[in-house]
């Protein structure tokens, strides 16, 4: 039976070891360095075209009629759009976004640093946001240049919400016009797109829409999810970078929407009246992860129309905003297994941070609140622990008396254990109640934007990153960059020290030994993981020490 108890351990240590290695931090490059941005002024300022004039959308979304047909554009022009959450830029080359950077979030835990940019187009893009109605994606897309109603946009936070409208014609003779509607609270833009039939022929097509972005990031910073989504028949569908890389991926039927992820933050196209299409994915020998969502083959009458309604949403993977957007884009945050352990585990924290505004003080209160529930377990099983200790005599006996047949010393310890009632397993129980919720709290760290860059105190600056006290220009073995000092991590191995000493020695030599190294293999372990996980495991560990205290001493 303790054989048993050391394969546990050893399971439990290889799982987390593999965890660690997979996911550990790589160096990553430095942020490009930003050219300093001139501020824009005033509130809108039309575009130089003649005949271009500001059209609001009128009720129902569509956008006013204009009376005026501007001339051809000849060069791209780009329209800067910013909000207080925001700042946009638009290119007249196929309608599309070039850039779109949230004020709010910086690329680092450094506030001078650049802000987090969510588009990121490569060299054989079409663009992102590229929409377009032909026999085949992407057609009369990108190479063609739309007039614009304004070349900038500026909007402060009590002003009223303003659009963007992008006008043009196709070669066949296709009206096209795409409306943004810009809000200034909020990340959401409502977006109208028309197609209209001039002329005296039917038009075959259908209406694609594709999001492209190449990652930012080559490598994995912990555990987060890179890649293309979308919600098929009311469930969300993920398909990861790597895939990609390999082969297109392709799915029909109801789509609610499409999206991009990375980490910590979503681009997602969300269709008003979601209905059955095909969505493709595919990755470009630039890098840049393609998702297409087309609808079904429809004819385009002479003067006939064809409008469409969508919501486009670049921000934060926040798990209240995209409620509100509805459509299930909350699906979006996907735990994997853990799910059901760390959703609670968020909204818990989020509870605690409403009070206390700081994220560290509320693990620890998590911590507290996890320990209390699994009270009555633990307490049992050091109990157990504690009683086993007792029956170290009789135990060495046993295995002295049979040390030449295992299998009667096994059958002989099994019955030591069921006269006093005893469970060998007891000892590992604490750790292993404790795994799910370690896993939960790493997929929570590694995907939540609540705890991105998320102090503590002193000089934890980012829950979400490792323990550094200092940065040191050599390299330290089993560190990932930065290196530093990890003061939580070495607290945390001395708290497994002093946990270790206070639980009775096992009977069985090669189990004492493997306990004995058991806080060197766990700081080593916990070197590079995130320093909230790190405060989380030393605080369970303090807890866990007191609890044990007690209990020794009301059997003493």
């Amino acid at each position: 039976m303790e054989k048993r108890t050391i394969i546990a351990f050893v399971l439990s240590f290889l799982i987390l070891l593999i965890w660690s290695y997979m996911y550990a931090p790589k160096k990553q490059q430095p942020p490009p360095k930003v050219q300093p941005e001139k501020p824009a002024t005033g509130v809108a300022r039309p575009a130089e075209t003649p005949g271009v004039q500001v059209e609001p959308l009128a009720e129902g979304g569509k956008p006013a009629p204009s009376a005026l047909t501007p001339a051809p554009e000849s060069k791209e022009k780009l329209v800067t759009v910013e909000t207080p959450l925001y700042k946009a830029v638009f290119s007249n080359a196929g309608a599309t976004l070039k850039s779109f950077k949230l004020k709010k979030y910086h690329v680092t835990a450094d506030p001078n640093s650049p802000f987090v940019e969510l588009v990121h187009p490569g060299q054989d893009s079409r663009g992102f946001l590229d929409i377009s109605f032909g026999t085949r994606p992407g057609q009369n897309g990108s190479k063609i240049l739309y007039h614009t109603n304004a070349d900038s946009l500026v909007l402060g936070p009590d002003s009223k919400p303003q659009d963007v409208v992008f006008t043009a014609t196709t070669d066949e003779g296709v009206s096209i016009k795409k409306a943004f509607r810009i809000y200034p609270d909020k990340y959401p833009i409502e977006l109208f797109v028309s197609f209209s039939n001039p002329t005296e022929k039917n038009m075959e097509g259908t209406l694609s829409v594709s999001i492209e972005n190449i990652p930012a990031s080559k490598t994995k910073r912990y555990y987060s999810f890179t890649g293309l989504s979308l919600l098929l028949n009311g469930k969300l569908k993920e398909v990861k970078q790597k895939k990609l890389k390999k082969e297109q991926k392709a799915f029909s039927g109801h789509i609610g929407w499409i999206a991009y992820e990375e980490s910590y933050f979503i681009t997602a196209l969300i269709p008003d009246n979601p209905g059955e299409g095909v969505f493709s994915g595919r990755s470009l020998p630039s890098g840049d992860l393609v998702a297409t969502y087309t609808a079904p083959p429809i004819s385009l009458k002479p003067q006939g129309e064809l409008s469409s309604r969508f919501t486009l949403y670049l921000g934060p993977r926040d798990l209240t905003i995209l409620k509100q957007l509805g459509k299930k884009l909350d699906l979006a945050i996907n735990f994997g297994w853990t799910d059901i352990i760390a959703k609670p585990l968020l909204y818990a924290l989020r509870f605690f941070n409403q009070y206390i505004h700081n994220y560290g003080v509320s693990i620890i209160l998590l911590t507290v609140l996890i320990k209390i529930l699994f009270w009555p377990l633990t307490h049992k099983s050091y109990k157990s622990m504690k009683e086993m200790q007792k029956l170290q005599p009789l135990m060495a006996k046993i295995r002295e008396k049979y040390k030449n047949n295992k299998e009667q010393m096994n059958k002989e310890l099994m019955g030591l254990y069921k006269t006093y009632k005893i469970n060998p397993m007891g000892g590992c129980l604490p750790m292993i109640i404790q795994i799910p919720v370690f896993f939960a709290l790493y997929r929570i760290l590694g995907g939540s934007i609540e705890l991105r860059h998320a102090p503590f105190v002193l000089w934890i600056n980012d829950l979400s990153a490792p323990d550094r006290l200092f940065h040191f220009p050599f390299k330290i073995p089993f560190m990932s960059p930065p290196y530093g000092i990890p003061v939580l991590t070495l607290l945390m191995g001395l708290s497994m020290y002093i946990q270790q000493k206070m639980t009775p020695t096992p009977g069985d030599p090669t189990q004492a030994k493997f306990m004995m190294f058991l806080p060197i293999i766990f700081t080593v372990m916990f070197i590079n993981f995130p320093s909230g996980l790190v405060l989380y495991w030393l605080v369970n560990n303090i807890l866990s020490i007191g609890q044990q205290y007690r209990i020794v001493k009301r059997l003493s």
